[in-house]
């Protein structure tokens, strides 16, 4: 398959297929021309590339993901604990964007909206908060 088949069929723009070929994620094959020529191993490997980053795994989360999902006396373990320390930074991701929609929100509230130049937003952002 051409990487224009390949981008279609797995759902990736074929600049990242270039990328994660240049990465060592995935290594097709090349014809006498230069040509990549994707096997159907390599359209697995990158669909399930796709579905990791969409689920927000990093390129080296996936790197070791791909490694466990090709290897057959792997132990399921480290696989959930992978994937138990990613949904803990995804948590915390969801805390922090909690606090701040909360806090945004207060400021929003606050502020008149109107033709007076005080704001209640402006003069929060000007204030030093140490964290």
């Amino acid at each position: 398959m051409n990487i224009g088949d390949v981008s279609k069929q797995s759902g990736l723009p074929t600049k990242t297929i270039r990328y994660y070929e240049e990465i060592g994620l995935v290594t097709p094959l090349r014809s006498e021309n230069g040509y990549r020529d994707f096997r159907e191993t390599d359209l697995h490997k990158l669909t399930f590339l796709g579905r990791a980053r969409t689920l927000g795994f990093t390129i080296e989360a996936c790197r070791t993901l791909l490694a466990l999902y090709e290897d057959d006396t792997r132990e399921s373990a480290h696989v959930k604990a992978l994937a138990q320390d990613h949904l803990r930074e995804i948590d915390e991701k969801i805390a922090q964007l909690q606090s701040m929609r909360s806090t945004l929100s207060h400021l929003v509230t606050s502020c008149a909206g109107d033709n007076r130049p005080d704001c209640p937003i402006l003069q929060d952002l000007a204030t030093f908060k140490p964290q």
